[in-house]
């Protein structure tokens, strides 16, 4: 019942909603809502997304995607995602393989990450590797980091990825800005350069990227690339660890508890708080 009042809830929405909901099949629009991946570059920008697709929306997502996936590729990816939720990796997969064969680089990576990670077939690091690579070329942000991933940790050419993240970034996809970020910030495939590394964390951040929400903290708090603003890196953190980023859980410990008490020996023993 609670999933039929959920269904007709957004029914209404469509009917009475906002105008971007239409020239859209309904179908696609309760695809979008339940199953929508964040990072998909083919996700429009007024469709919010989720990171992980609630049990109670599984076969909601199942079913409208199904419908939805014959006349759209971001749909045919959502439907594997909801497949993989709901551990039918076997339909995830042959979902996945449909939705690459229209071009969806979404599709690609979570192909490759099934075959890498040995989910619901055997494990092929070359096929893997490979999937990650058609990705990346195609500018899709989790194919370059990806393929650095498989690659040791480091993009084999780090030029290349730092070209093809900034195609993807040049397109507002909050995790290529938030990658490319890191790699300017780190020097990595061309200059350091703190000044932008930080505008592009403030983009991805501006998206609710947790991990760019994270990095505009740690610049604000030391005035990297700009100026230095611990109440603003405050805030940053805050949004992060609402998120669940682990990282801003511990800075917004540190802050509010800046004082380092030790032993002796000079060993860490708490936090003074104040």
């Amino acid at each position: 019942m609670p999933g039929r009042v959920a269904i007709a809830i957004i029914i209404s929405a469509l009917v009475f909603g906002p105008a971007s909901a239409f020239g859209q099949s309904a179908e696609l629009v309760l695809c979008d809502r339940v199953a929508a991946d964040p990072a998909d570059p083919d996700k429009p920008a007024d469709v919010k997304g989720v990171g992980t697709i609630a049990p109670s929306d599984v076969a909601i997502a199942i079913k409208f995607c199904k419908v939805a996936s014959g006349s759209s590729r971001r749909a045919m990816y959502a439907l594997g995602r909801a497949y993989a939720a709901n551990q039918q990796y076997s339909e995830a997969m042959a979902a996945y393989r449909a939705a690459v064969g229209k071009g969806s680089t979404s599709a690609m990576v979570e192909l490759g990450v099934m075959y890498g990670t040995g989910s619901g077939v055997d494990r092929d690091q070359a096929q893997a590797r490979a999937l990650f690579e058609k990705a990346a070329e195609a500018g899709n942000p989790r194919g370059v980091a990806n393929l650095a991933a498989v690659s040791g940790g480091t993009p084999a050419d780090p030029v290349k990825a730092r070209a093809l993240l900034r195609k993807a970034a040049d397109a507002n996809s909050a995790e290529a800005e938030y990658q490319l970020g890191v790699m300017t910030a780190d020097g990595v495939g061309g200059p350091k350069d703190d000044v932008a590394a930080r505008a592009l964390f403030e983009r991805a951040a501006a998206q609710s990227h947790p991990g760019a929400l994270m990095q505009m903290g740690l610049f604000l708090e030391g005035g990297r690339g700009g100026s230095e603003d611990k109440t603003a890196a405050k805030t940053y953190y805050e949004k992060a660890a609402a998120l669940g980023n682990e990282d801003a859980k511990a800075a917004l410990k540190r802050l509010e508890c800046p004082y380092v008490i030790k032993d002796k020996r000079g060993n860490f023993v708490t936090n003074l708080c104040f």
